[in-house]
């Protein structure tokens, strides 16, 4: 262990940590919802165009997704608290620089940033946790994080709402960012008292053509996507699209060698190995698709086809939210020890069903649908989606060795992002796609209703992709045992996925 590394379950103050992570992952978690709710007032203010809103939420995904292997791999070899505050600090300029922008163009360059600072500070959040919390802890505090996802699912989109509505000091939507400058800087202050360093046990070196690789793979994949519709859909984006996978399998096969080189890679494939872990990002990365899709396509749906207020469109999440809270909280802590994969594949199947029953709703009340009619639906998603989010993440870190905490962290970041991104880019197909160039007022409503709809079914069927990959997770709860303690003279157990 590294010298500078606390044994978990010996310091007090990592209850404190606790606190202080947390935080910073709500504050990024907020960050994304409470920009979809504030879109039409951008669009209005700032005059976006349909691609810039796209490239708003997709370039901030997108750099996050690109960023945070490197980020995880950069706190496991320089001290994760010493990572974290210094992407919690950057997130905070990024954050002012979205408040402060003149013009669409600055606000996309701005997202980047912020996405990359992101990826600085969000893999530390996991690969902290992991390196301070024992064992037999570590069950209630994903509990908490699943809790926390829901309460920043609820917050963004009612702060957003109640920001733009009260237009503060006249900074209309500006103030959504500028929010985020106090919390920011406490984060910072508290976090260089409270959080203990820790990072791998051994050198590693930053592997920088692993970094090169693996972000030129992600931008050919989604920039096309992201713009495709746009351009009419260009050979060389499919050109691009395609050298993608040939740039990433590229990535495998160098940091393959690279392992047997020298022992430092970007991507440590040895994790794959580990079947709890390979099998949990391949559904991470396909559920966060389904999530990039919904939650951009909503709000579009509620502000631009049903002409509601950002605050109404806000409240409206609201049952949403508290069913991910709840459901997160006793997924991981009674359900899953006594049940297994079984509890993810019901919230895959209870998911899917809140969203062909939204689908109906859609249809069957039209453009006089009201947020109490969309009460049901949300409360069916929003519980499947409890059941998933707080016992993956668990199912996934169960067997990871501690040395390597800050890169698989930053892989289950990397591919929830990509699949959000990838989400956000598929929106152009499946969305705007079957949404005419030019409509009349009176044919707005109509036709963003119908997109919805259509929007929503192919977020069903990936729920339903979602329901089989999970056959591939570890089938009952055991107890894990590991090794560190074990070879310490501790048997602390925790419930896992194996």
């Amino acid at each position: 262990m590294n010298s500078t590394e606390t044994p978990p379950g010996t310091d007090r103050r990592r209850w404190y940590a606790l606190a202080i992570v947390m935080t910073a992952a709500f504050m990024d978690l907020v960050d994304v919802t409470i920009v979809n709710i504030a879109i039409p007032s951008i669009q209005r203010d700032a005059g976006a165009s349909f691609s810039e809103i796209q490239w708003i939420t997709a370039g901030y995904a997108l750099a996050f997704a690109a960023g945070l292997i490197t980020g995880g791999r950069l706190g496991d070899i320089h001290g994760r608290k010493r990572v974290f505050l210094a992407g919690i600090g950057g997130f905070t300029v990024a954050s002012a620089l979205c408040g402060l922008a003149v013009n669409p163009e600055m606000l996309v360059a701005s997202r980047f940033l912020q996405g990359g600072m992101a990826a600085l500070m969000v893999p530390q959040v996991l690969s902290i946790v992991h390196a301070t919390f024992p064992a037999h802890e570590r069950g209630k505090v994903f509990g908490l994080f699943g809790a926390i996802v829901g309460l920043g699912a609820v917050s963004g989109p009612l702060l957003g709402a109640l920001l733009t509505e009260w237009n503060l000091f006249g900074w209309e939507w500006r103030s959504i960012f500028l929010i985020n400058l106090p919390v920011g800087i406490a984060g910072l202050v508290l976090g260089g008292r409270f959080i203990t360093e820790s990072k791998a046990p051994r050198a590693l070196k930053l592997d920088l053509v692993g970094v090169a690789l693996v972000t030129l793979g992600l931008l050919m994949l989604i920039y096309p996507l992201t713009r495709g519709r746009e351009l009419g859909w260009p050979l060389w984006g499919h050109l691009s699209m395609a050298g993608s996978l040939v740039v990433l399998a590229a990535l495998v096969a160098y940091e393959r060698r690279k392992a047997a080189r020298d022992g430092s890679p970007l991507v440590e494939l040895s994790l794959f190995k580990v079947k709890s872990f390979a099998a949990g990002i391949a559904v991470q990365t396909v559920f966060g698709v389904a999530l990039g899709v919904f939650f951009l396509v909503w709000t579009l749906y509620m502000q631009i086809g049903l002409g509601w207020s950002p605050l109404k469109a806000g409240l409206t999440g609201v049952p949403f939210s508290i069913a991910v809270s709840a459901a997160a909280g006793m997924s991981v802590q009674m359900l899953v020890p006594r049940f297994g994969r079984k509890v993810l594949q019901a919230g895959a199947l209870v998911m899917a069903a809140g969203v062909l029953l939204y689908i109906w709703e859609s249809d069957h009340f039209g453009l006089a649908i009201t947020p109490w009619q969309m009460a049901a639906p949300l409360v069916v998603m929003g519980v499947g989606m409890g059941l998933i989010v707080a016992p993956l993440t668990d199912a996934i870190l169960s067997e990871v060795p501690r040395e390597h905490s800050g890169s698989a962290s930053g892989l289950i970041n990397t591919v929830q992002q990509m699949g959000n991104a990838l989400g956000l880019g598929l929106v152009s197909v499946v969305f705007f796609g079957t949404i005419a160039e030019h409509l009349r007022p009176q044919q707005v409503g109509p036709a963003f209703a119908d997109a919805f709809e259509n929007a929503l079914g192919w977020v069903a069927a990936v729920l339903g992709a979602i329901f089989v990959l999970m056959f591939a997770l570890p089938k009952r709860p055991a107890q894990h045992v590991e090794g560190e303690q074990a070879s310490a003279g501790r048997t602390e157990e925790e419930p896992a996925l194996v």
